[in-house]
């Protein structure tokens, strides 16, 4: 079973307010840490007598309204948009509170309604957002006319106290600076990852279609290629037993026979494996026999060429569900390593933790640095003079990523290329098939 969310859309808003939930609990730890020690610093370092016990009593508000939260995102589930504005008229009525027991408007830190107004513009819906606008300029105002005055800050115009106040209104604009910042940069960056990942599904559906035009005219081929195949083999029959006498010529034409045989059988099986799903097409086989067989199936169609492999893991091996298209990937591989050299192939295979790992390498003119960025996106070749159009690379990469793998193709040291293929197994286990 192919896993949903490799395929289906970039679903970003439940997740995207899930984030920011969780990054206004830990805004609110720092505010509420920043605010008490700016009570202390007031009480104890200047001497202004404020309510501090009502204060205390109202800033506890905060870190418990933030286990309240955290146990929300513990219990899972998607958060609303509404949890969010909730919360935030929340630290709106705690912020107003305190600043109704220190002087009301005339608080140098009464611009840290701000804060709540930013999340809300940058978070939520436009409707959410003026409603917190809406709900800050009131109680902005409401401040101007209910409060409890602090004394000593304001009842003479003292040069003294000007300068206190003026020094709250910096150490106002630091907090409310650091902490818009941190929330506005991180939005940003979610942002920007958003983009890339809809930029690369985005690519991915540009290649799937190339992919599924691809597949059209394959079919189409395999159609008229049956006939012609069917009378190359009886003609080769014939010419078989016609030149027994002939050795060396009869050897040859018994490998044409086999190579047409395989032709058949391959254009069969993909006619057979359309339209059906794996579980009615595929079977159950151990890995390393699977790969075994990829591999005697691939020496028929090329018999000149030397390849080396090497199979390792635990033992017994995993059970995987054949998958048609996983094998084919593969035969594009050791097709593009063949062509880059014929007679020194070797392949690493291993499967352990649930992983699927091969290793390809060839001694042929190996990748350059473009090649290795583009192999496998589209139509691009690796070889010399236009011999290949890279729809060989192209198929094995979206049937990888299909089935939850992926390609990698690098350069090695003194010479040739090396292909590797890593697969999750449970996107294989026959009971993963529905």
């Amino acid at each position: 079973m192919i896993n949903p969310s490799r395929t289906g859309q970039f679903d970003s808003q439940p997740a995207s307010i899930t984030e920011h939930f969780k990054r206004l609990v830990l805004l609110r730890g720092t505010l509420a840490c920043a605010l008490a020690l700016t009570i202390c610093i007031c009480v104890l370092g200047f001497g202004i007598d404020l309510q501090w016990s009502l204060m205390a009593g109202v800033l506890l508000l905060l870190p418990s309204a933030s286990l309240v939260a955290r146990g929300r995102i513990r219990r899972g589930g998607q958060i609303r948009e509404v949890e969010l504005f909730a919360q935030l008229l929340l630290d709106v009525t705690v912020l107003s509170a305190l600043l109704y027991l220190s002087g009301g408007s005339s608080n140098p830190f009464v611009s840290l309604y701000l804060l709540p107004l930013v999340i809300a513009a940058t978070t939520l819906s436009p409707r959410y957002a003026w409603s917190v606008a809406i709900v800050t300029t009131s109680c902005y105002g409401l401040l101007f006319f209910f409060n409890l005055p602090l004394s000593g800050m304001h009842s003479s115009h003292s040069e003294a106290s000007f300068h206190l106040h003026l020094v709250g209104m910096w150490v106002n604009f630091v907090l409310s600076a650091g902490l818009i910042a941190f929330f506005v940069t991180r939005m940003a960056q979610e942002i920007r990852s958003r983009d890339a990942e809809l930029a690369r599904q985005k690519e991915t559906m540009l290649r799937n279609e190339r992919v599924v035009a691809l597949g059209a005219l394959a079919a189409g081929a395999a159609h008229e290629l049956g006939t012609p195949l069917s009378t190359m083999a009886v003609i080769l029959g014939d010419m078989t037993k016609d030149y027994m006498d002939k050795p060396d010529l009869a050897r040859d034409l018994s490998t044409l026979r086999r190579q047409v045989d395989t032709c058949k059988q391959t254009i069969t099986h993909m006619v057979a494996a359309a339209g059906q799903a794996r579980a009615e097409g595929g079977r159950a086989q151990p890995v390393d026999q699977f790969v075994r067989e990829t591999l005697e199936r691939w020496r028929l169609l090329r018999p000149s060429v030397t390849l080396t492999e090497q199979l390792s893991g635990p033992v017994p091996a995993p059970t995987i569900l054949t998958e048609q298209t996983l094998r084919q990937a593969i035969y594009n591989l050791l097709n593009n390593a063949a062509d880059a050299s014929p007679k020194n192939i070797e392949l690493d295979c291993s499967w352990e933790r649930g992983q699927l790992r091969l290793e390809i390498r060839d001694r042929g003119p190996g990748l350059s640095s473009e090649a290795q960025i583009n192999v496998g996106h589209g139509f691009f070749s690796t070889k010399p003079h236009g011999e290949g159009n890279g729809i060989g690379l192209l198929l094995a990469r979206a049937s990888l990523e299909r089935l939850g793998g992926h390609l990698r193709l690098e350069g090695r040291p003194g010479g040739g290329a090396c292909t590797m293929l890593e697969l999750p197994l449970g996107e294989l286990a026959p009971g993963e098939c529905e």
